[in-house]
């Protein structure tokens, strides 16, 4: 499945249980409604997700998009089994970082140039 709205880009692998999500430009709430509902079928059907998020062009949030955001990792906090951060910043790496503490993920920084090995990853025993 593939579906495209405002400056994002949603994607699924592995029956849904492998969704890339692309981000351009400010994330806002209705981005992270898009996204969310995707996940949400992939949770529903498997119990828990691989997420990559590829920040490239991602330019931060507006205030409800931010508070969207925040909301999908209290509701969240479980469902993702791996998360993989792609960027080309050292900001996005320390994103990475910054996200551990608020799930239970295994989570992985990875070059843009390393995009490939961020899906391998996540693919791995799917």
């Amino acid at each position: 499945m593939s579906l495209e709205t405002h400056d994002i880009q949603v994607q699924t692998w592995a029956d849904g249980k492998v969704v890339e999500v692309s981000i351009c430009g400010k994330l806002t709430q209705e981005d992270c409604e898009t996204f969310t509902a995707i996940i949400d079928e992939g949770v529903e059907k498997f119990g828990q997700i691989r997420l990559l998020f590829d920040c490239v062009g991602f330019d931060g949030w507006t205030l409800d998009g931010l508070l969207g955001d925040t909301k999908f990792g209290l509701q969240h906090y479980r469902a993702i089994f791996r998360l993989a951060v792609v960027g080309d910043k050292a900001w996005e790496k320390a994103f990475a970082t910054f996200c551990k503490p608020f799930t239970k993920a295994d989570v992985q920084y990875f070059d843009i140039a390393d995009i490939e090995l961020a899906r391998a990853w996540l693919k791995e025993g799917t």
